[in-house]
């Protein structure tokens, strides 16, 4: 699979510093974010400290599969999956610590979001508001759930999205890494198609951004610099009232047919084998 890597960080036009963070593993076509909390807490330590601490997780585990998971892994998850939700345990155990050892850093904690890509499959892990999005067939939608008051009070019928989108508490968590010795990991996978396009981001991004736009320009460029860039000056040009960062993957499985795909993702056989080996 070829997958066309675009990323970008910004402090955007309010804030005087950027407790966004990123990092890409283009090796492992791992991609990790984090958005920072705490201020003068110093939550770009924290951001920094969780994409650091995912990275060398999977890197080492890439060489010695035997380390032990941390927290209970799925059963109907893949392996990949459940390392990655293991790395953000691990990630929000090592913030919690620093913050607890260092008076300067009480109260530090960030989102997360990492994607793992392997073939055709695609692990994800999240805690917090940055969002995931996949674009298929010019249609775009959001894979993660935001972990903040006002999209629960949304889930729970209370207010509409209408109210989410104004609401003064857009910026209260209900579940972020650090800020307790446990945290809750939503981990899922998603079958990848020739042409789909991934966006990671922040809610720098998505708080400025509407998802039609972000549709557009995903659609518009075909390269994933360019969008990545472009999805950034639209954050700025709309007020940038946040950090930014956006990691953009355009997808290019190659020329292997969506039966193939769609077989091996299942577990079935092959064209060969169900062919009687090509008679």
């Amino acid at each position: 699979m070829r997958v066309d890597i675009g990323a970008r960080t910004d402090v955007g036009r309010v804030r005087s510093n950027n407790e966004d963070c990123y990092r890409l593993v283009p090796a492992l076509n791992l991609f990790v974010l984090s958005d920072g909390m705490g201020g003068e807490a110093h939550g770009e330590v924290a951001s920094a400290l969780a994409v650091e601490t995912i990275a060398a997780h999977c890197l080492d585990t890439a060489n010695n599969p035997s380390i032990p998971l941390l927290g209970e892994p799925r059963a109907d998850l893949s392996d990949k999956t459940n390392r990655l939700a293991s790395a953000v345990h691990l990630a929000n155990h090592r913030i919690h610590e620093a913050a607890l050892s260092d008076p300067a850093h009480r109260g530090m904690g960030a989102t997360i979001l990492a994607a793992w890509l392997d073939g055709h499959r695609m692990s994800l892990a999240h805690v917090g508001d940055s969002r995931a999005y996949l674009l298929r067939g010019g249609v775009l939608e959001q894979l993660t759930l935001d972990h903040s008051l006002v999209a629960e009070q949304v889930r729970r019928g209370l207010i509409t999205p209408q109210q989410a989108d104004t609401s003064t508490m857009q910026s209260v968590l209900i579940r972020a890494l650090g800020t307790r010795p446990e945290v809750e990991v939503d981990a899922d996978e998603q079958l990848l198609l020739d042409g789909d396009s991934v966006l990671l981001c922040s809610d720098g991004l998505t708080r400025m951004v509407t998802d039609p736009e972000i549709a557009s320009n995903l659609i518009t460029h075909s390269e994933a610099q360019a969008a990545a860039d472009r999805l950034v000056e639209l954050a700025n040009e709309n007020g940038g009232e946040d950090n930014i960062t956006v990691v953009v993957l355009h997808l290019r499985l190659g020329s292997e047919g969506l039966l193939a795909r769609l077989r091996r993702w299942a577990g079935g056989p092959s064209d060969a084998a169900s062919s009687g080996g090509g008679q």
